[in-house]
């Protein structure tokens, strides 16, 4: 497990944009404090999401920012991401691991409290907690961890833990205390007026729960 410091992880959705620049909106969260990206494309054909990606790195290279791709190897290699982030039904983290080793950042996602001991889980640079609260960019989750749920993970593993889903500027401390080490958010950023200002309130929220 490599080291995962990372606080305001930033997951992208065009239709969250409201019409606006994917890319311009990630960059104004990263200027807020955004400190990792996901960009997560269920839709588009392989060159394009390739393509996308690239445009995307480029831009975040420049911040010094690191990309991961959502359950696509072949785009996170061909894009030199520094990783990826899969579930319980994609590629396992075993054959990431095998087919690219020099992936920098493994993500894995729990469904399941009982997937916690599983070779997956412990091979993973961090576990996220999906959904921790219900949310309508993601409809196929099995569990909603809740606070209660992330304080029992916290203490049944040292692993960093993302917090994902539903999370905004009233509940991000609350989730922190409870244990999470990291808040990725979607549309909390994405939909906001001004992105830079939604992931410096979000920043700051993090930082004074901490």
């Amino acid at each position: 497990m490599r080291d995962f410091n990372y606080r305001l992880y930033l997951v992208t959705d065009d239709s969250a944009c409201n019409g606006r620049k994917l890319e311009t909106v990630v960059e104004e969260a990263v200027k807020g404090g955004v400190d990792l990206v996901q960009i997560r494309e269920k839709t588009l054909p392989e060159q394009a999401f390739l393509d996308k990606t690239i445009r995307l790195k480029e831009m975040l290279d420049r911040y010094g920012i690191p990309l991961i791709v959502n359950d696509n190897l072949s785009v996170a290699i061909g894009s030199k991401a520094a990783g990826i982030h899969v579930g319980n039904n994609d590629i396992s983290p075993a054959k990431i691991n095998q087919d690219w080793p020099s992936c920098r950042i493994l993500g894995y996602s729990l469904e399941y409290e009982s997937q916690l001991k599983t070779a997956n889980a412990e091979l993973a640079d961090y576990l996220a907690l999906s959904p921790v609260f219900s949310t309508p960019t993601k409809t196929d989750t099995v569990t909603e961890w809740g606070l209660a749920g992330i304080t029992r993970i916290r203490a049944l593993t040292p692993q960093p833990l993302v917090a994902i889903g539903n999370i905004n500027i009233n509940n991000a401390a609350s989730i922190i205390q409870a244990g999470a080490d990291c808040l990725a958010v979607v549309s909390a950023i994405c939909s906001a007026p001004d992105p830079a200002k939604a992931a410096e309130k979000l920043r700051n929220e993090i930082e004074k729960a901490l």
